[in-house]
């Protein structure tokens, strides 16, 4: 329940984050990758915070063969996902993105956790709701194919991340290490080919709000994972994660098609309510 609760918040603020990071570009304030950096400052900041304040900083020699294709993962993961909030629908977006959910299972089953009936009939239901919904013409396919790269992506990374702060390494140490790393990446891509320094950008108003909710929801999402199997708690961050997109992407982007996808919304939840039993 407190995985839930936690990744529920995270959700939140990551809907903020991406829609005004979405917007930003749209409207050229940004590139795609001060985007990027700005999504992870906050986050960063955030996590040496902690640490701070639990004197805890537990870091394994063992983690980095695992630490370090995570890193690389996260890199090309990074890069993809900021192409796909930028082209992608928002609820385009987080429909694909659901289709993590039976990647992190198998993982799930293959690192031990006990995996029910109940959940294994919730992620069928949540498989053919998305077979279904894109047989329609209600959801745009911009942006599709970078998003589902993010599914695949996000599957490696997610089981990485658990493995390493299950057997290694301390939540706050591991996202430090590889958000400072991402941090590295975007700051030299928006400085010397976007041409733009993005801690200048941080005295828009927006800006500053675009990184504090991404470091809320980095840090919630973070923890989120030692209360519950990586398949349980991705389920709960895809479904809140639809439902908030919808919310989005219908008010600030007034995209099409709300009434069937609030339907496709509800079939999942059932699917959700299903695979935390």
């Amino acid at each position: 329940m407190i995985g839930l609760l936690l990744m529920a918040v995270a959700t939140c603020f990551g809907e903020t984050q991406e829609s005004l990071g979405k917007y930003n570009v749209a409207t050229g304030k940004q590139s795609i990758y001060t985007m990027g950096f700005i999504s992870m400052l906050g986050g960063f900041i955030f996590f040496l915070i902690i640490a701070a304040i639990k004197e805890e900083f537990r870091f394994s020699i063992e983690s980095l063969p695992t630490l370090s294709l995570r890193i690389a993962l996260e890199l090309l993961l990074a890069q993809i996902s900021v192409l796909a909030i930028t082209r992608a629908d928002r609820s385009t977006y987080s429909f694909i993105r659901v289709g993590t959910i039976p990647l992190l299972l198998i993982v799930d089953l293959v690192l031990g956790y006990s995996i029910s009936t109940f959940a294994l009939i919730g992620i069928s239901l949540i498989l053919l709701v998305l077979i279904l919904l894109f047989r329609s013409h209600d959801l745009k396919k911009d942006g599709m194919w970078f998003v589902m790269g993010t599914s695949i992506l996000g599957a490696a990374t997610l089981s990485l991340f658990k493995y390493n702060i299950t057997h290694f390494n301390s939540v706050e140490a591991e996202e430090s290490i590889v958000i400072a790393v991402l941090l590295v990446y975007f700051f030299c891509m928006a400085l010397f080919v976007a041409k733009e320094n993005p801690i200048l950008l941080l005295k828009r108003p927006t800006v500053l709000a675009q990184s504090v909710s991404a470091g809320f929801a980095n840090v919630l999402m973070s923890f989120a994972y030692l209360y519950g199997a990586a398949s349980i708690i991705t389920t709960a961050k895809r479904g809140l994660g639809v439902f908030f997109s919808i919310l989005s992407g219908n008010f600030y982007f007034k995209e099409r098609g709300i009434f069937i996808k609030i339907i496709a919304l509800l079939a999942i939840v059932v699917g959700l309510i299903f695979s935390t039993f």
